[in-house]
């Protein structure tokens, strides 16, 4: 095409009665790439240089870009072809299409403005966390309102919608919308071309498209946010026999049953798929069990990991007096995988975490062993549990709930109590919940409980305090709000506090303390999954043993199985998790997720599934734990990886979790 027939045809696009529509189309195509160069700049350290890579990425980006754009005009093409020729610069006609224009202009400027925050925290583009945020509308509105300057945030918006008006009018683009009177077999010459490539895009384009790179910042530029929502809200489960890569149910458990037994188990039924061992123990001891799930708590905001900043002295102290694990990895990135990982011991499945699916109850979890040696389960949290579906899936598994309770009711299904944390019992609160020293006292309220009533007991005790906006009461600590060193050092000092009040109570003598991240604070970085942003840390505290640190590899999911075999507990277990201290040498490993993609790190070597059904592997190396792939794979820890996955993913699928 000559450069003349080019501008005439601009001319007759820019200048007709398709003038708006393709001026909205151009400028949310412009703000998509300026969008999409912002978020290379500021990831610019994470990114593999690579000119043909983030070419392709920006070419991708645009196709998606220009589908998500022009979905938003389609309903508005269609009207402008069918809009009969006499009503054209009607009072109907002004009316529709600038409250169209205002609607258009309301969801490009708040979905890209969503997009930098969300980056700025994920490193990513809208996904199925975005999905899970339009559910709890409570929380995350609060949390933005507390987080960020909402009134300076609106008026931007209606700022910058009123200078698009502004601006078009100089450029007459609406006047060109609504003075060219074009017959119908005219406007057909711009409506079908449109209309027909937009939805064949449609239908063409998957996100996956864009995951060509095993860099992930470059694979999330090649991405649109709106898309990335979109496919998100569609897959928000994930079916592993549909999309992972398999071997024989026979060949994943016998693979999976040779790992799992420990040095003091033996199997309970000599069927395939059957899990159920026997752990021997001597000499039992039967503490009280308080498990503390610290909201966010990196490893690398301790002392013993190179953190100079001394945000942590109570932590740090502890770790000296108790058994701490060095050497630790969460499996994914949420607060509901470390509830996951901590309660069911299981490797985190593709999709959402098991805490947020249906059927969910009744599982065989560390609860059926607490209740087998007669502990009383309590699931304490801050906020309200019905966020994130955490009341029902606690409860399903015979916990009795203490929350805020904000009115949001337990399944019918759901059989134990709940106990509703009072106003008077609340000095400071954000969105997510009540500050971590009020948490403590619910913890230390119902101790008290069931020490009066001679039982023992097991608290799993959730915190928020280290989340964004970060903020805490005042005048506790030497840092101001709002920061996340300020939020760790208030949550190390209300953990201190609790402690200490903890060490005048006469069960302290009996209660031992395990103390762990649900996940680190920041999951983004180079790598689908960065296994430094897992490492987190874990201590039991105040168990009758000689302190010690456990530097070998260890899963969250083997936190409570170690803490079993400390206690020299005799029970039967189904679960994936197992004794650090009775695990052969060289058979340590760690399971890694992150919703699709799922891994298996094991003798410093990482193989990694996803749902198009590839597999990779990586030799780690470094104190960063950068990857760099291998091309011979080893085809033993392919095998043990898609064990692992396909047998929990098949074992919740058909309820062989279920308690018997």
């Amino acid at each position: 095409m000559s450069s003349k027939s080019f501008s005439n045809l601009s001319q007759k696009i820019f200048k007709g009665r398709f003038s708006a529509l393709f001026s909205i189309l151009v400028l949310y195509i412009s703000l998509s790439f300026l969008i999409r160069a912002g978020f290379l700049i500021v990831s610019i350290h994470d990114v593999d240089i690579s000119i043909l890579s983030i070419l392709r990425a920006f070419i991708t980006g645009f196709l998606f870009d220009f589908t998500i754009g022009s979905l938003f005009l389609l309903l508005y093409a269609t009207y402008l072809f069918v809009l009969p020729k006499r009503f054209i610069g009607s009072v109907f006609d002004k009316v529709f299409s600038y409250s169209y224009f205002t609607l258009i202009f309301i969801i490009i400027y708040f979905s890209l403005l969503a997009e930098i925050p969300f980056w700025d925290e994920f490193g990513a583009r809208f996904n199925f966390i975005a999905v899970d945020y339009l559910i709890y509308t409570y929380e995350v509105v609060e949390n933005i309102n507390q987080s960020y300057p909402l009134p300076l945030i609106v008026g931007v918006l209606i700022l910058l919608i009123v200078l698009t008006f502004v601006v078009f009018k100089k450029l007459k683009v609406f006047r060109n919308t609504f003075t060219d009177k074009k017959p119908f077999t005219s406007r057909v010459k711009y409506y079908l071309p449109l209309a027909m490539v937009t939805i064949l895009l449609a239908v063409i384009l998957k996100n996956k498209q864009a995951e060509f790179s095993n860099n992930l910042i470059v694979n999330e530029l090649g991405k649109n946010g709106a898309f990335s929502f979109v496919t998100a809200f569609k897959s928000n489960e994930l079916d592993y026999q549909t999309f992972y890569p398999k071997v024989s149910d026979q060949e994943a458990y016998k693979t999976l049953k040779q790992n799992l037994l420990q040095n003091n188990q033996t199997y309970t039924s000599a069927q395939y798929d059957d899990i159920s061992r026997l752990t021997k123990g001597e000499n039992e001891q039967n503490p009280n069990i308080i498990l503390i799930a610290i909201e966010s708590f990196s490893a690398d905001f301790l002392t013993a990991f190179g953190n100079k900043n001394n945000i942590t002295p109570n932590y740090d102290k502890m770790a000296n007096e108790s058994i701490f694990f060095t050497n630790l990895y969460s499996t994914g990135t949420r607060t509901v995988r470390g509830m996951e990982a901590l309660t069911l011991c299981v490797p985190p499945t593709p999709g959402n975490s098991i805490v947020r699916r249906p059927n969910n109850q009744n599982l065989f979890s560390i609860s059926t062993i607490l209740q087998s040696k007669k502990y009383h389960p309590y699931f304490i949290y801050g906020g309200d549990g019905y966020f994130d579906n955490m009341n029902n899936f606690f409860g399903g598994q015979g916990f009795d709930i203490v929350d805020r309770d904000r009115g949001n009711p337990l399944s019918d299904e759901i059989k134990t109590k709940r106990y509703a944390i009072e106003d008077k019992e609340v000095n400071f609160e954000n969105a997510w919940g009540i500050c971590d020293e009020d948490l403590y006292k619910q913890s230390i309220k119902y101790a008290d409980k069931s020490s009066k009533e001679n039982k023992p007991f097991f608290q799993f005790v959730m915190t928020t305090s280290n989340h964004k906006p970060y903020t805490f009461p005042k005048g506790k600590i030497d840092l101001p709000q709002g920061d996340r060193d300020a939020a760790v050092k208030y949550t190390d000092y209300a953990l201190g506090q609790f402690i200490a009040t903890a060490k005048t109570k006469p069960w302290f003598k009996n209660t031992v303390f395990l103390i762990v991240a649900d996940h680190c604070a920041s999951s983004a970085g180079k790598w689908e999954i960065n296994i430094a942003k897992h490492h987190i840390p874990a201590i039991i505290y105040n168990l009758n043993h000689t302190p010690e640190k456990i530097d070998r590899l260890t899963s969250q999911i083997d936190l409570m199985p170690t803490l079993f075999g400390y206690l020299n507990w005799n029970y039967t277990t189904s679960l994936y998790g197992k004794d650090i201290n009775q695990t052969k040498p060289g058979e340590e490993r760690a399971f890694l997720g992150n919703y699709r993609t799922l891994g298996l790190l094991k003798n410093n070597v990482f193989t990694q599934i996803d749902d198009r059904k590839r597999v990779k592997q990586f030799n780690v190396t470094g104190a960063d734990q950068s990857l760099s792939e291998v091309k011979s794979k080893n085809d033993n820890l392919v095998t043990e990886t898609i064990a692992y996955y396909q047998t929990a993913s098949e074992r919740f699928k058909n309820e062989k979790m279920k308690q018997k």
